[in-house]
């Protein structure tokens, strides 16, 4: 018992879809800030030139501005240039920026609009609660992740540095143009090493948070069969009822072989009962069919019935493989089927009995 209750089993689906409505899912914030800050610089590099043009534009307006005193009208409308003027440069990247931090959770968990999130829990302002999850491995995880980037982003970062040193005196000597390229170039190297670090530690803290995530969740023995029951039913009562299930529908495919003008048989292992009323039906059509000890019962019923059993062992297999029950049999059987029609009435007129469709000979 103590076995069963030991949280070794996977979590299940249902389980992982009631934490996922919760907003409780696995998510690492790293990888969110590693999108931003990818997607921010690429925004840099594409807004640069327009922000050189709203600048220069505002050099411009200094200069035209006159210089004479300043009136509150003068002040007032300084201040709103300057500010409309800043939050035209700064509203695109604010707006992507909030779009790539979305787009870094949609990457992790999909998307996901719950409020049970943010309802108030007793648990969230419980002392107690929240001085274990201070000191919990989670957070533990968190801290020596965050010291662990920085030490590595430290370490690269000068030895990046050191290999620009030994270049730096004889960059002094340069133009001014060809110090800010050279300057631009290995800075561009050293955000790319930077981010390509901070890239694998996003990673790996993921790869951290994603096991951590599936271990809390996991479930006992007793969990998964409970669940399974719950969601699934009991095994022993579905299995009665498709018992009986089954059932029902054999004794009602029993009881519409009387109905049929025809059993076609394999002649020992096949059954298919076929019934044709010219009048209403457009197509013959099977009403049961059996193997084994079915095909017995069906046989058995047909004679019981006064109703003609005829021998094709090929057309029986593939009646019982490709015909269904109550439905029209495929037009591909027409023609044999209409010689075993045909045959039935014969038999029946030898008997001296009434043919069914009128043919006598």
């Amino acid at each position: 018992m103590a076995d069963e209750q030991e949280k070794t089993e996977a979590p299940s689906s249902h389980k992982l879809e009631k934490a996922r409505q919760e907003g409780n899912v696995a998510k690492s914030p790293e990888v969110s800030g590693v999108v931003v800050m990818f997607v921010g610089l690429a925004v840099l590099f594409v807004l640069f030139p327009f922000w050189l043009e709203k600048i220069r534009a505002l050099y411009v307006y200094a200069l035209a501005f006159p210089k004479e005193d300043l009136t509150k009208g003068d002040v007032t409308e300084i201040l709103w240039t300057l500010v409309s003027t800043a939050g035209i440069m700064l509203l695109p990247i604010f707006l992507v920026l909030l779009i790539a931090s979305v787009l870094g959770n949609v990457m992790q968990f999909g998307f996901l609009l719950t409020l049970k999130a943010i309802k108030p829990k007793f648990s969230k302002i419980n002392p107690i609660s929240g001085f274990k999850n201070v000191f919990s491995i989670k957070k533990l995880i968190d801290g020596g992740m965050i010291t662990l980037k920085v030490i590595v982003a430290l370490v690269v970062g000068g030895i990046i540095l050191a290999l620009f040193l030994h270049d730096i005196a004889g960059v002094a000597h340069f133009e001014l143009i060809k110090q800010v390229l050279w300057w631009r170039d290995k800075s561009l190297i050293l955000i790319g090493a930077m981010l390509g670090v901070f890239a694998l530690m996003a990673l790996i803290d993921y790869v951290l948070k994603r096991r951590q995530y599936i271990k809390t969740l996991r479930m006992s023995k007793q969990e998964v069969k409970d669940e399974f029951i719950q969601h699934e039913g009991n095994p022993e009562i579905k299995a009665r009822i498709r018992q009986i299930m089954r059932k029902n529908a054999m004794n009602r495919m029993m009881s519409a072989v009387p109905e049929a003008k025809v059993v076609v048989t394999n002649p020992t292992h096949y059954a298919v009962a076929i019934a044709f009323d010219l009048k209403s039906d457009p197509a013959p059509k099977v009403v049961a069919k059996g193997i084994d000890h079915l095909a017995i019962r069906i046989k058995d019923i047909a004679r019981q019935n006064d109703i003609e059993i005829i021998e094709n062992p090929k057309l029986a297999r593939s009646l019982y493989k490709d015909a269904e029950l109550d439905k029209e049999i495929p037009r591909a059987f027409f023609e044999a089927i209409v010689q075993v029609l045909l045959e039935v009435d014969r038999l029946r007129y030898l008997k001296g009995k009434e043919p069914y469709w009128g043919h006598r000979s």
